[in-house]
C-alpha cells in the first residue's frame, strides 16, 4: 500500500484524497455488526465513515470496537466508492489508533431534549452537527464582511471596551471599576469610528459590544459581536445601501459555500432583492396595531410588534424614520420635521426582526451641543465627541449590526443564543 496521505473528511467525500489516507478526528458515532465495525469520524470539516473488518486487520477491528463516543482517533486506510455510506465514501481502516479515550458520553437523546441542560453541557454539545453547521455559518457570516467592505473601501479599525460615554443609553451599561475610576464596558464603537472618519473617510469594526438590558426574549444577549461602519461625505441613503449590501454578501457567501450546513439545520434561504423593501416607522405602527400589538407613536417598537410586522415581509427590509424619542441623541433629523429621525432599522422576515439599526449623524457642533442640553446629558462626558465637529466633520452616517443576529436569521434558527459558542444571558455567565 501506499504511503498513507493526511486528507480530510471534506477532501474524501469530494473525491479530492488520495486513494491511501490518514484522517484524524473524533467517534461521532459507531455501531457493530458482526466482525465489521462502522464509525463515523468527525473531523471539522465534515463525518467520514470508516469500516474496520475482523479477519482483514485484527488490530484496527478490536481498537474501532473499543473506542467510545468522542474518542480521538488516528485511521489510516483505503477510499473506496460505497452507495450505502454517507456521502457515497468509506475508509477501509488497516490502522486505527485512539488516541483519548473518551468517557460515557452525557449527552443522551433524552438528555438533549432540555435546552437548559445543552447549554449547561455547551463546552461538550457544540460537538454536535447543528451546532458545528451553525458555526460554519457564522464564521462565512464574519468572513463575508471582511470581503465585502475591503471590497468596497473601508478600513478596519478598533476601538476600546472601557468608555466612559454611552452610546445606546446609560440604562443599559455594565459599569465597572477603572482603578477608582467609573467606566463602562462598550455598547458601541460608533463614536470611535466617527472620530477616525477624518483619517480614514470609511471605517469600520468587528468587535464586541454588551448590553445591560434585563431581557429574555429570543433576539438579546448581553454580550454579542458588533460589525459597525461609518463614512464621511455619506447620507442616509447611502447607508441603507451599504447595509443591503453587506447582507446581500453574506447571504451570497453563505448559499454558494454552506449548502450542507443549511441541509443539517433544515434551513431553507434564498438570495434576497436589492434594494429591499422599505417601510416608514407609520406605515409599520400601523401594521403592528391592525395585528393587534398597538403602542404610543414615539415608542420603539415593542418586541411583538417588530416580530408581527417582520412576519408580514418576505425578506429583508427596512423601517424608516423613527421618531427622535425612540433613537440616541445623536441623530440628524429632518428639517421639516424635527421630531422624526433620518434612522432606520434593517429588519429580517419570518419573525425574526432587527438586524441593525442605523442612521446619519448630527455633524454640526451646535446643533449637536443643543441636543445633549435638550435632554439633560452630561456635556463633560461627550466633550472629546463634540470637539470633533468643529474640526471639519462632514455630513455623516452609519450602523451597527448584530453578528449573532444575522447567523440567527440566516441559519433560521429559534433563538439568538444558540448563534453564539458560549452565549451570555440574563441568567447565563457559564461555562
Amino acid at each position: 500500500m501506499d504511503a498513507f496521505a493526511r486528507s480530510s473528511a471534506s477532501e474524501i467525500l469530494a473525491g479530492r484524497s488520495p486513494r491511501a489516507v490518514e484522517i484524524r478526528g473524533w467517534v461521532a458515532r459507531k455501531h457493530v455488526i458482526g466482525g465489521l465495525a462502522f464509525v463515523q469520524v468527525r473531523d471539522g470539516t465534515g463525518y467520514v465513515q470508516v469500516s474496520a473488518r475482523k479477519g482483514s486487520s485484527d488490530a484496527a477491528y478490536d481498537a474501532a470496537k473499543r473506542a467510545t463516543k468522542e474518542s480521538a482517533v488516528v485511521v489510516r486506510g483505503e477510499v473506496r466508492d460505497d452507495r450505502r455510506a454517507p456521502g457515497g465514501k468509506e475508509v477501509s481502516a488497516a490502522e486505527f489508533a485512539v488516541l483519548a479515550t473518551a468517557d460515557s458520553w452525557p449527552i443522551t437523546r433524552t438528555a438533549a431534549k432540555s435546552a437548559s441542560f445543552l447549554f449547561d453541557k455547551r463546552h461538550l454539545s457544540i460537538r454536535g452537527p447543528k451546532a458545528i453547521a451553525t458555526m460554519r455559518i457564522r464564521a462565512e457570516v464574519i468572513g463575508a464582511a471582511f470581503d465585502y467592505f475591503r471590497e468596497n473601501g473601508f478600513q478596519l479599525i478598533s476601538a476600546p471596551s472601557f468608555v466612559q460615554a454611552a452610546v445606546e443609553g446609560g440604562a443599559t451599561l455594565f459599569s465597572v471599576d477603572y482603578f477608582g475610576k467609573k467606566a463602562s464596558l462598550s455598547q458601541s464603537a460608533q463614536f470611535y469610528e466617527e472620530a477616525a472618519l477624518p483619517a480614514l473617510q470609511k471605517v469600520w469594526i468587528f468587535q464586541p459590544a454588551f448590553r445591560a438590558e434585563k431581557s429574555k426574549t429570543a433576539k438579546h444577549l448581553t454580550e454579542f459581536w458588533m460589525i459597525e461602519a461609518e463614512q464621511a461625505f455619506a447620507e442616509q441613503s447611502d447607508n441603507m445601501k451599504v447595509q443591503e449590501g453587506l447582507l446581500s454578501k453574506m447571504v451570497e457567501r453563505v448559499l454558494a459555500n454552506r449548502q450542507t450546513d443549511l441541509k443539517t439545520l433544515g434551513r431553507v434561504l434564498r438570495q434576497p432583492e436589492v434594494p429591499f423593501p422599505r417601510l416608514s416607522y407609520d406605515e409599520a405602527r400601523s401594521i403592528a396595531e391592525s395585528k393587534g400589538f398597538g403602542f404610543e407613536w414615539g415608542d420603539d417598537l415593542p418586541t411583538e410588534a417588530e416580530k408581527a410586522v417582520s412576519l408580514t415581509q418576505e425578506s429583508p427590509f427596512f423601517i424608516t424614520d423613527y421618531p427622535l424619542s425612540a433613537r440616541s441623541f445623536y441623530h440628524m433629523t429632518y428639517p421639516d420635521r424635527p421630531k422624526v429621525t433620518k434612522s432606520a432599522d434593517l429588519i429580517a422576515p419570518e419573525g425574526v426582526g432587527e438586524l441593525a439599526t442605523g442612521g446619519q449623524r448630527i455633524h454640526d457642533y451646535h446643533e449637536l451641543m443643543e441636543r445633549i442640553s435638550s435632554q439633560d446629558l452630561p456635556t463633560e462626558s461627550f466633550s472629546w465627541y463634540l470637539e470633533l465637529r468643529k474640526f471639519g466633520m462632514p455630513p455623516h452616517s452609519g450602523f451597527g449590526i448584530g453578528v449573532e443576529r444575522t447567523t440567527r436569521w440566516i441559519a433560521g434558527l429559534k433563538h439568538i443564543r444558540s448563534a453564539s459558542l458560549f452565549p451570555r444571558t440574563l441568567t447565563r455567565i457559564s461555562p
